[in-house]
């Protein structure tokens, strides 16, 4: 069930690699890159909880980047071809809000992270979301666009009340 939501967790991780890059050369990239990946999966474990979830988002798409990009002052500077920026089809807003909102507060990374491996997206062993939960330097110094309160506070307070909420509800209940 995972791979259902693998087009939408690679999209919204590329869209905040790409409003939030990393600076510092290729490691930085694969750090950065890491954390918003780990970030986005937890995200989309939450919000798509079940594999009914999955399935209709898989179906009906999550909706693309263009509120992202215009908050973030990136709408229109996509380019001409349309092929080119294709997967910001598959971009999910609330997702994106929700995996930047526990990018910058390690608190509730911590809840969302617990829940998930609680729910049933985790089978087997449990998933590994330690550069999301405990950064260590390295990865702080890679991502610090990406974790900066002040610049993504903007694609987070989008949906932080629905993200506090779903927490709240615990890891057996659907979105």
């Amino acid at each position: 069930m995972p791979e259902e939501l693998s087009p939408l967790i690679a999209a919204t991780a590329q869209w905040l690699t790409g409003a939030y890059p990393a600076s510092g050369g290729a490691l930085a990239n694969v750090l950065c890159e890491m954390q918003a990946r780990q970030a986005v999966t937890v995200a989309a474990w939450l919000r798509y909880p079940t594999p009914m979830d999955a399935a209709l988002v898989g179906m009906a798409g999550p909706g693309g980047s263009g509120r992202l990009d215009w908050i973030t002052g990136a709408d229109g500077v996509q380019g001409g071809d349309p092929d080119s920026s294709a997967w910001r089809s598959w971009v999910d807003e609330v997702v994106a809000s929700w995996a930047a909102c526990l990018l910058t507060d390690r608190e509730l990374a911590g809840r969302a992270v617990a829940a998930v491996v609680a729910g049933e997206h985790v089978t087997g062993a449990p998933a590994e979301f330690r550069r999301l939960v405990t950064p260590d330097e390295n990865d702080r110094r890679a991502a610090a666009l990406l974790r900066h309160p002040d610049l993504v506070g903007p694609v987070a307070a989008l949906h932080r009340a629905q993200l506090r909420d779903r927490l709240e509800q615990g890891p057996a209940q659907a979105a």
